[in-house]
Protein backbone atom coordinates (compact mmCIF):
# COMPACT_ATOMS: atom_id res chain seq x y z
CA UNK A 1 0.00 0.00 0.00
CA UNK A 2 1.67 3.51 -0.75
CA UNK A 3 1.64 6.22 1.84
CA UNK A 4 0.05 8.92 1.41
CA UNK A 5 0.91 12.92 1.25
CA UNK A 6 0.35 14.66 4.82
CA UNK A 7 -2.32 17.82 3.98
CA UNK A 8 -1.71 21.04 6.04
CA UNK A 9 -4.02 23.79 6.32
CA UNK A 10 -1.87 27.29 6.50
CA UNK A 11 -2.50 30.86 7.01
CA UNK A 12 0.13 32.68 5.05
CA UNK A 13 -0.08 36.48 6.21
CA UNK A 14 2.52 37.84 3.76
CA UNK A 15 4.10 41.48 4.52
CA UNK A 16 6.38 42.32 1.67
CA UNK A 17 7.59 46.11 1.84
CA UNK A 18 10.57 45.43 -0.75
CA UNK A 19 7.64 44.66 -3.20
CA UNK A 20 4.88 46.62 -2.37
CA UNK A 21 2.79 43.09 -1.23
CA UNK A 22 0.49 42.68 1.41
CA UNK A 23 -2.21 39.76 1.35
CA UNK A 24 -3.14 36.78 3.10
CA UNK A 25 -3.33 33.81 1.97
CA UNK A 26 -5.26 30.35 2.86
CA UNK A 27 -3.63 27.30 2.13
CA UNK A 28 -3.50 23.74 1.71
CA UNK A 29 -0.24 22.27 1.38
CA UNK A 30 0.79 18.77 0.60
CA UNK A 31 3.38 16.51 2.32
CA UNK A 32 4.73 14.33 0.02
CA UNK A 33 5.76 11.06 2.06
CA UNK A 34 9.59 11.52 1.05
CA UNK A 35 9.48 15.02 2.11
CA UNK A 36 10.97 16.18 5.14
CA UNK A 37 9.14 18.95 7.36
CA UNK A 38 12.35 21.40 6.77
CA UNK A 39 11.54 21.00 3.19
CA UNK A 40 8.13 21.89 3.23
CA UNK A 41 8.42 24.70 5.66
CA UNK A 42 11.49 25.52 2.75
CA UNK A 43 8.59 26.04 0.01
CA UNK A 44 6.51 28.18 2.49
CA UNK A 45 9.19 30.62 2.71
CA UNK A 46 9.87 30.37 -0.91
CA UNK A 47 5.99 30.55 -1.18
CA UNK A 48 5.82 34.01 0.64
CA UNK A 49 8.84 35.33 -1.17
CA UNK A 50 7.52 35.02 -4.37
CA UNK A 51 3.39 35.75 -3.48
CA UNK A 52 0.95 36.86 -5.07
CA UNK A 53 -2.28 36.04 -6.80
CA UNK A 54 -1.53 33.62 -9.36
CA UNK A 55 0.96 31.80 -7.62
CA UNK A 56 0.33 28.28 -6.92
CA UNK A 57 1.79 24.22 -5.35
CA UNK A 58 2.18 22.16 -8.06
CA UNK A 59 2.20 18.10 -7.70
CA UNK A 60 5.79 18.99 -6.62
CA UNK A 61 7.82 15.48 -6.21
CA UNK A 62 4.86 13.83 -7.64
CA UNK A 63 5.54 15.18 -11.01
CA UNK A 64 9.29 15.17 -11.80
CA UNK A 65 8.09 17.43 -14.95
CA UNK A 66 7.01 20.52 -12.80
CA UNK A 67 8.44 22.61 -10.15
CA UNK A 68 7.43 22.99 -6.46
CA UNK A 69 5.35 26.19 -7.06
CA UNK A 70 4.58 28.20 -10.08
CA UNK A 71 2.84 30.84 -12.07
CA UNK A 72 0.81 30.24 -15.47
CA UNK A 73 -0.18 32.84 -17.84
CA UNK A 74 -3.83 32.65 -19.86
CA UNK A 75 -2.39 30.81 -22.53
CA UNK A 76 -0.42 27.88 -20.19
CA UNK A 77 2.98 29.76 -20.70
CA UNK A 78 5.19 29.23 -17.56
CA UNK A 79 5.63 32.93 -16.23
CA UNK A 80 8.02 31.70 -13.21
CA UNK A 81 9.78 28.67 -12.13
CA UNK A 82 9.94 27.98 -7.76
CA UNK A 83 11.75 24.96 -7.39
CA UNK A 84 13.54 23.72 -4.45
CA UNK A 85 16.66 21.69 -3.63
CA UNK A 86 19.22 21.31 -5.62
CA UNK A 87 18.62 19.93 -9.12
CA UNK A 88 20.69 18.45 -12.22
CA UNK A 89 21.95 21.05 -14.80
CA UNK A 90 19.54 19.30 -17.35
CA UNK A 91 16.47 19.95 -14.67
CA UNK A 92 17.58 23.89 -14.75
CA UNK A 93 18.22 23.93 -18.48
CA UNK A 94 14.91 22.70 -19.07
CA UNK A 95 13.47 24.60 -16.36
CA UNK A 96 15.09 28.13 -17.76
CA UNK A 97 13.92 26.97 -21.04
CA UNK A 98 10.57 26.18 -20.47
CA UNK A 99 9.65 29.52 -18.18
CA UNK A 100 10.46 33.16 -18.41
CA UNK A 101 11.67 33.23 -14.77
CA UNK A 102 13.24 30.17 -12.64
CA UNK A 103 13.81 30.82 -8.88
CA UNK A 104 16.01 27.73 -7.34
CA UNK A 105 15.99 27.67 -3.69
CA UNK A 106 19.09 25.56 -1.76
CA UNK A 107 18.71 24.98 1.72
CA UNK A 108 21.61 22.42 2.51
CA UNK A 109 24.23 24.58 4.17
CA UNK A 110 27.33 23.57 3.35
CA UNK A 111 26.40 20.71 0.91
CA UNK A 112 24.23 23.42 -1.23
CA UNK A 113 28.06 25.56 -1.36
CA UNK A 114 28.95 22.38 -3.13
CA UNK A 115 26.60 21.56 -5.33
CA UNK A 116 26.61 25.77 -6.29
CA UNK A 117 30.52 25.31 -6.87
CA UNK A 118 29.78 22.17 -9.20
CA UNK A 119 26.76 23.28 -11.40
CA UNK A 120 27.16 27.22 -11.75
CA UNK A 121 29.82 26.98 -14.79
CA UNK A 122 27.16 24.27 -16.59
CA UNK A 123 24.32 26.88 -16.26
CA UNK A 124 25.50 29.95 -16.87
CA UNK A 125 23.70 30.44 -20.06
CA UNK A 126 20.80 30.26 -18.41
CA UNK A 127 20.01 34.27 -17.91
CA UNK A 128 16.58 34.07 -16.51
CA UNK A 129 17.56 31.71 -13.40
CA UNK A 130 18.33 33.20 -9.97
CA UNK A 131 19.51 30.29 -7.11
CA UNK A 132 19.62 31.66 -3.88
CA UNK A 133 20.25 29.53 -0.14
CA UNK A 134 18.32 29.77 2.90
CA UNK A 135 20.47 29.14 6.18
CA UNK A 136 20.32 25.87 7.54
CA UNK A 137 19.96 26.36 11.38
CA UNK A 138 17.05 28.47 10.19
CA UNK A 139 15.34 25.92 8.29
CA UNK A 140 15.72 23.30 10.98
CA UNK A 141 14.06 25.85 13.58
CA UNK A 142 10.79 26.04 10.82
CA UNK A 143 10.48 22.40 10.62
CA UNK A 144 10.34 22.28 14.57
CA UNK A 145 7.09 24.56 14.17
CA UNK A 146 5.41 22.34 11.71
CA UNK A 147 2.10 21.87 12.87
CA UNK A 148 -1.41 20.58 10.99
CA UNK A 149 -2.90 23.54 11.07
CA UNK A 150 -0.88 26.76 11.22
CA UNK A 151 -0.92 30.34 11.27
CA UNK A 152 2.37 32.02 9.47
CA UNK A 153 3.51 35.60 9.26
CA UNK A 154 6.53 36.45 6.96
CA UNK A 155 7.68 39.81 6.90
CA UNK A 156 10.29 40.87 3.97
CA UNK A 157 11.29 44.34 4.54
CA UNK A 158 15.45 45.63 2.52
CA UNK A 159 16.21 41.92 2.12
CA UNK A 160 15.63 40.63 5.53
CA UNK A 161 13.13 37.83 6.49
CA UNK A 162 11.23 37.52 9.20
CA UNK A 163 9.13 34.19 10.25
CA UNK A 164 6.51 34.34 12.87
CA UNK A 165 4.08 31.64 14.69
CA UNK A 166 2.87 30.72 17.66
CA UNK A 167 6.05 28.75 18.18
CA UNK A 168 8.48 31.59 17.82
CA UNK A 169 10.42 34.09 15.10
CA UNK A 170 13.14 33.86 13.52
CA UNK A 171 15.00 36.76 10.92
CA UNK A 172 17.12 35.68 8.33
CA UNK A 173 18.65 36.55 4.84
CA UNK A 174 19.23 34.85 1.92
CA UNK A 175 22.50 34.16 1.03
CA UNK A 176 22.26 34.69 -3.38
CA UNK A 177 24.62 32.45 -5.29
CA UNK A 178 23.36 33.83 -8.54
CA UNK A 179 21.06 36.68 -9.63
CA UNK A 180 19.21 37.16 -12.92
CA UNK A 181 21.30 39.12 -15.33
Amino acid sequence: MALRSTIYKIDLHVSDSDRNYYNSHSLTVAQHPSETAERMMVRLVLFAMHAQEDLTFTKGLSDVDEPDIWIKDLTGQIQLWLEVGQPDEKRILKAASRSEKVVICAYSGQASKVWWSGIKNKIARAKNLQVICLPQPITKILASWVERGMQLHVNIQEGEILVSSEKGQESFSIEIFSTIQ
